[in-house]
């Protein structure tokens, strides 16, 4: 099975293909409702995502419910003392505050 993901007005769902059944599909990552899709080829898993997407934000606007978005770009984390104090040392030997720093590493580490 190969996993790969793909993305659409913000949202990103995560795609995999079963070679046994010979199908794609997917799920949109970040929302709180299931939101899932599939079709036999790339363009038609394309298409079938915009679609599942589509109908749920048009859903949303129906029901006046505010569709989750898939992040805020608020992050709270809780690591060991000893993580936080490396990590604010590292930052301000780089001159920048832990926050400018913990953006810039994580942006490394989603697109290594």
């Amino acid at each position: 099975m190969t996993t790969n993901t793909m993305s659409y007005k913000g949202y990103t769902a995560r795609i995999e293909f079963d070679d046994e059944d010979g199908i794609f599909f997917g799920n949109i990552l970040g929302a709180r409702d299931i939101i899932s899709f599939h079709a036999d080829t790339v363009a038609g898993l394309r298409q079938e995502f915009r679609g599942a997407l589509d109908d749920y934000l048009n859903y949303c606007a129906e029901k006046g419910i505010n569709p989750e978005k898939p992040a805020s770009g608020q992050m709270m984390l809780r690591v060991p003392p000893e993580v936080h104090s490396a990590s604010l040392i590292a930052a301000q030997a780089a001159g920048k505050s832990l926050n400018q720093w913990a953006t810039e590493i994580l942006g490394q580490a989603v697109h290594a």
